[in-house]
């Protein structure tokens, strides 16, 4: 059993960055793939990051490649997600979900663990 506990989230301006963290227990945690996913209110999660369980491999949503770094610390059971340039647009729950595995995964119903969520406001 994975448990996830997102923070970092808040209110910035358009340019501005952020860093999300997102803190696991239990002991599987560093053989797990981890992917960040947001949700605005009315329309479906989206995809955001992956990352594989060593960190050697992610991969970006075209929306947020560039400016976006996942990355991990796995003696302290943690996933980060630096956000860099924000826009409005970025405005969203944000959420960590991890799952068992070798590789890095995009959808939703790959991951078997889910954090609560973390609010990121981007004004213009």
């Amino acid at each position: 059993q994975v448990q996830l506990v997102e923070s970092g989230g808040g209110l910035v301006q358009a340019g501005d960055s952020l860093r999300l963290s997102c803190a696991a227990s239990g002991r599987t945690f560093s053989s797990c793939a981890v992917g960040w996913f947001r949700q605005v209110p009315g329309k479906e999660r989206e995809f955001v990051a992956a990352i594989t369980w060593s960190g050697g491999s992610t991969y970006y949503a075209d929306s947020v490649k560039g400016r976006f770094t996942i990355s991990r610390d796995n003696a302290k059971n943690t996933v980060y997600l630096q956000m860099n340039s924000l826009k409005p647009e970025d405005t969203a729950v944000y959420y960590c979900a991890a799952r068992s595995g070798d590789n890095y995964y995009t959808r939703i119903y790959e991951y078997n663990y889910w954090g609560q969520g973390t609010q990121v406001t981007v004004s213009s």
